[in-house]
């Protein structure tokens, strides 16, 4: 009588196994093929980072860019930062001063690449978000862009 009940647990466990193997393995295989790369031909023009786009602005090398406060604890809503050939921001000794407790002493840095300003986390605890994301590694920044570093944001004009 016990024999039976044993062997049914013994597949019933191997079947629960296999599904979350099959679960852990199709997230995963999600999370890789996620690179929002589109798979049509690549533009000549393209940076590297996204494919070139006539519709967006890219700064030019004349560093007339600049971060403006959207929201940012010891900011006035509305301030503006000069970006010219890149800037660091943080808590430390830095371009771009954030009185941020999230905010690590050397957070983030936006460099010129060209024509093209890039942001990079510089290994911050709380990570650096552009958009509604956060960054993987380094990201060229466009007209409009949003970067949030804990409780303070920023809006990108070139």
């Amino acid at each position: 009588m016990l024999e039976p009940v044993s062997l049914a647990l013994q597949f019933g466990f191997l079947a629960v196994l296999y599904l979350f193997l099959l679960w852990v393995s199709t997230s995963a295989l999600r999370d890789v093929t996620k690179t929002g790369r589109p798979s049509s031909a690549v533009d000549p023009d393209a940076t590297g980072f996204h494919e070139a786009v006539q519709s967006m602005a890219v700064p030019t090398a004349g560093g007339d860019a600049r971060l403006i406060v959207v929201s940012a604890p010891g900011h006035e809503k509305g301030w503006s930062y000069e970006i010219g050939t890149g800037a660091t921001l943080g808590r430390g000794d830095v371009e771009i001063k954030l009185e941020d407790p999230f905010a690590s002493t050397r957070h983030a840095r936006i460099v010129r690449e060209g024509a093209t300003l890039v942001l990079e986390d510089l290994g911050s605890t709380n990570g650096t978000w552009l958009n509604d994301g956060q960054l993987g590694g380094p990201s060229p920044l466009h007209a409009g862009d949003r970067v949030r570093i804990g409780d303070s944001e920023f809006r990108f004009e070139p």
